[in-house]
């Protein structure tokens, strides 16, 4: 299907939109790929990056095997994540450190929403996807209340963080930022980010692309042979996946990273979601519940608003 510069710049600002979620801790720019319309495409274009391209480009050449690897999509959308990636981290990380429960609040919404959106492509709701629906949710939640990791900055351990990421960002409601949270290696892949540190930043990337290209496949067999089942798990990760992103928490256990430098700074190690009062009492600090609730709203708003972008496109197309 030929598609337009127009169409192409909306996927690219799909992909900028995916890499702003993908950022924080607890969002899934899996979420937005499925919510804007783009989830199944990207995954069956991923698939497409194997052996058999291979034998088509030394066949007939560049032109057809950037055709069969579906390459100006791909191209539009990684470009999106990318740059979305390298100039919002600090901004966000900033947002998050000075005014925590607003962007909470804010991606609270917006996940709430998708559960709705995500559900509603399940054909048939029966015994069985009401069931996966739990089981996914049951999943989800739990990965929310593992403790974090001290961080390891080895380089197999880098590697190994960036397979298992990478199967979390394309998941909806599952968070490959808190996947890295939970093994560690958020701030130091983050770092490497702000710092340009390449050694890491490859490392890392070999990682994604090796678990990337294999656990693509599995996501591509089950959506054609499971497709109403896949989708029901996960709207369950959605659910599941909004205790971590609850914005007031009550935080027990702590640990310090970078003692004695000047960058040290205290970090949650272990926290649960509270009430807004609750949280005022324990914390001494403003719940601000009502722009939270308002950003929530906004979020919310904007999940409905890509979700009708999405339908009149395809509807265009």
């Amino acid at each position: 299907m030929a598609r337009s510069l127009k169409n192409y710049l909306l996927i690219a600002a799909k992909g900028l939109a995916m890499g702003a979620a993908d950022v924080v801790p607890g969002v899934s720019g899996g979420t937005i790929a499925f919510i804007t319309g783009i989830y199944e495409e990207l995954i069956d274009s991923i698939n497409q990056v194997n052996l058999a391209s291979l034998k088509v480009l030394q066949k007939d050449g560049i032109a057809a095997f950037w055709t069969h690897v579906n390459g100006w999509f791909l191209l539009s959308l990684l470009s999106g994540i990318g740059i979305s990636i390298a100039s919002l981290a600090k901004l966000i990380t900033h947002l998050l450190e000075n005014y925590p429960t607003h962007i909470w609040s804010f991606f609270f919404g917006l996940v709430f929403a998708s559960i709705f959106f995500v559900g509603k492509q399940v054909k048939k709701w029966n015994v069985g996807t009401a069931l996966m629906f739990v089981l996914g949710a049951a999943i989800a939640y739990y990965i929310t209340i593992l403790p974090a990791s001290q961080s390891n900055d080895a380089y197999w351990y880098i590697f190994l963080s960036g397979m298992i990421a990478i199967c979390a960002m394309i998941l909806p409601g599952i968070s490959g930022s808190f996947i890295l949270l939970l093994m560690g290696a958020y701030e130091t892949v983050l770092n490497a980010i702000h710092e340009r540190n390449i050694v890491i930043i490859a490392v890392f990337g070999s990682g994604a692309i090796v678990g990337l290209l294999s656990f693509a496949r599995l996501l591509k067999f089950m959506f054609h042979k499971y497709h109403d089942l896949t989708i029901a798990v996960l709207s369950g990760f959605l659910l599941g996946s909004l205790n971590k992103i609850w914005p007031w928490k009550e935080t027990l256990s702590t640990f310090i990273k970078h003692v004695g430098e000047p960058n040290e700074k205290v970090v949650p190690l272990e926290q649960v979601s509270v009430l807004p009062g609750t949280f005022e009492e324990l914390t001494g600090e403003p719940s601000h519940l009502m722009m939270a609730l308002l950003l929530a709203i906004v979020g919310a708003g904007l999940i409905a608003l890509m979700e009708f972008a999405g339908a009149k496109n395809t509807a265009d197309s």
